[in-house]
This record gives C-alpha cells, sequence and structure tokens, in this order.
C-alpha cells in the first residue's frame, strides 16, 4: 500500500491456549471458560493508512464519511468485509471515537503482487478516487482458523494502529472494552504475553512466566470453524473441573517437564469429534520426543512443546508430511508491535 496520509504499521503474534477448560455455557449463548493463553512467534501484519487528497480529508474533523478498505494477502478462508474481525475492529472504533458516521467498510480484496504498482487505489471502495479513505493492509503469517486467534490478532492490530492513525487517543482500558466488543480473544491480543481468563475470555489477569518456551505448531490440512467445535462440545461433553494450577506452576519455575505433562484442553474431544485423524497426529507429536502436545483453542492446530529449539526442530522434520504446515515458534511474544509510522 502507498498511503499519501499519515500510516502506521502493527506486527501482532498468534495465541495459544496451554489450558483450556469449559465450564459450561452461559445465557448469552457463549461458553464459560478458564483458560491460560500465551502469545506464540508467529506474526501477522497490518498496515493502516490514509489514502486520498491531502488537507482536510486526513485530519480527523474531516474523516467522517471516510471509507475503512481492507485489503490482504491471496489466502483462502480469509472472512468476507462482514464477518473479518479487523473491519469490524476498525468498524467498533470509529463508531465509539465519532471518527466514521456507519458501517463503511469496503469488501476485502487479494493483493497478489504488493510490490507492483500502487495499492491505495480505489479498487472497488464506492467512496470514489478523490475521496479519503484508510487502507488496512493486511499480510497472514497466522493459520487461519486454526485455533490460534488470527482474526483477533488482527483486531487488536486494527485497534492499535488506528488508535495511533485516527487520533484517537484511547486509553489501553478504553481499548480493552472496544475489544471486547469485536471479540472474546482480542482483549487478551492487545496486551499479549501470558495472561489468565476467564468468562468469555475477556476478565484477565496477568501470570507470571518465566524463561522462553520452544513449539511446533502443526497446521491442519482441513481448518475448523469455531463455532462447529463448540456446537460439538454442547453435543458431546460436559462441563469440567479442571484446574490451571499445574501448568500456572510449571511457568512459574520454568520448568518445561511440568508444562508439557500440564497441558491440557477441554475442546479436544469435541474437535475429535469432527476431526477424528486429530488423535493420531497428538500420538504421532508425542512419540517424536515432545515434552506434551495439545490442541490449540478449538483447532485443528496441533502444538507440540520441544525441550529446547533443536528438539523443536527434530520434531517438526519428523512430522512435516502429516500436516499442511510446519513451524517451529517461541512464547511468549510480547503484544502488538509499532514497528513503522510515518506522519505527514
Amino acid at each position: 500500500m502507498t498511503a499519501d496520509g499519515p500510516s502506521v504499521s502493527v506486527r501482532v503474534p498468534a495465541k495459544l491456549n496451554l489450558f483450556l477448560a469449559v465450564r459450561g455455557r452461559l445465557s448469552d449463548g457463549y461458553h464459560d471458560l478458564v483458560t491460560v493463553m500465551q502469545t506464540v512467534s508467529l506474526f501477522d501484519e497490518l498496515q493502516a493508512g490514509v489514502v486520498g487528497p491531502p488537507g482536510r480529508g486526513h485530519h480527523p474533523a474531516g474523516r467522517r464519511k471516510m471509507r475503512v478498505e481492507l485489503r490482504h494477502d491471496v489466502v483462502d478462508g480469509l472472512p468476507a468485509a462482514s464477518e473479518n474481525l479487523a473491519a469490524r475492529a476498525a468498524v467498533a472504533l470509529g463508531r465509539a471515537s465519532g471518527i466514521l458516521e456507519a458501517d463503511t467498510v469496503a469488501s476485502p480484496q487479494a493483493v497478489p503482487d504488493r510490490g507492483a504498482g500502487d495499492h491505495g487505489t480505489d479498487g472497488g471502495s464506492d467512496g470514489g478516487p478523490h475521496e479519503p479513505r484508510t487502507v488496512l493492509d493486511l499480510r497472514k503469517g497466522i493459520p487461519i482458523a486454526g485455533g490460534m486467534a488470527g482474526g483477533s490478532a488482527d483486531a487488536a492490530a486494527a485497534l492499535v494502529a488506528l488508535n495511533q492513525l485516527w487520533g484517537c487517543d484511547f486509553t489501553g482500558e478504553e481499548l480493552r472494552e472496544v475489544a471486547a466488543e469485536v471479540g472474546s480473544d482480542v482483549p487478551f491480543c492487545l496486551v499479549g504475553g501470558t495472561a489468565l481468563a476467564t468468562g468469555r475470555g475477556t476478565s484477565l489477569a496477568r501470570v507470571l512466566c518465566r524463561g522462553t518456551f520452544h513449539w511446533v505448531v502443526c497446521q491442519a490440512r482441513e481448518p475448523l470453524r469455531t463455532a462447529d467445535v463448540y456446537r460439538s462440545w454442547d453435543q458431546h461433553c460436559r462441563p469440567s473441573e479442571s484446574e490451571p494450577d499445574a501448568v500456572l506452576q510449571a511457568l512459574r519455575s520454568e520448568d518445561d517437564v511440568a508444562l508439557g505433562a500440564a497441558l491440557h484442553n477441554d475442546l479436544e474431544p469435541a474437535a475429535y469429534a469432527l476431526r477424528p485423524e486429530l488423535v493420531e497426529d497428538k500420538a504421532a507429536l508425542l512419540a517424536a520426543g515432545a515434552l506434551g502436545a495439545v490442541l490449540s483453542g478449538s483447532g485443528p492446530t496441533l502444538l507440540a512443546l520441544g525441550s529446547d529449539a533443536d528438539a523443536a526442530r527434530r520434531i517438526a522434520g519428523e512430522v512435516a508430511s502429516r500436516f499442511a504446515r510446519v513451524a517451529v515458534a517461541s512464547s511468549p511474544a510480547g503484544g502488538p508491535d509499532v514497528s513503522d509510522r510515518r506522519a505527514r
């Protein structure tokens, strides 16, 4: 994207669940959770910039009819604008700040060649070439529909970038309130690191984590929709009384062996009912030498803990043929990182 106004670029990490217990279903349709979450070093990058004529269109007072346009890599499975969490986050912040008058989000566009020409052209937005607009240019590195909060991470990146780009000056707490409206994992993705979450997942408490842990992230060949997995849980599972104490202690004591043994996810049986092959995939990770293996969130991505980076690479090499994609990553990975800013 070539923006002729200010632009902000944010790199945001994926999320993994070291522990996830489902206490039951809430009256609003969400599920009551207890989960320990940690960011891991797989990243999406979102660049937000103003495109259009210079002058008053780039000033907050002149943006109330501005459109938000979402662009992205050529990837399968990315949600349409009406469902994309980055676009929904932009609308939510625009409404909360008064920057936007309405839900003015253009449909996503695939950008096949980022090096060819100016991707800040109108490209399907009905605002016209002379109307200022905000372009969100998204580069995916986190698995889509893989249980690693890729959409929530993109929403967090959009909130961080647009809060700065639009001059909203929202505090961290105010941004987290907007984030909770967008999605359950978005507040955590705003802060990153390691946290204990309860309820819908939006009530967060910081967790002490010493040291670095090394993971093999195994992306399944077929995605799973979060809603389908929770529906499967409703059909096949009962509320759990499992507690995260062993995981929390392992993180405090920098004990990777204890952490591997304590990894837990109540959604595994529900996901296995939909994807039975995941049972053998998890067994293969353990047979390859993983200290522990667990489904990431609602899956179908599987995580295997290695004793160190070399061990993780060895495990990855042994199981690569079983999965669509295998990556070695480390945790915790911090939160959103504003890596580039350009102001007029």
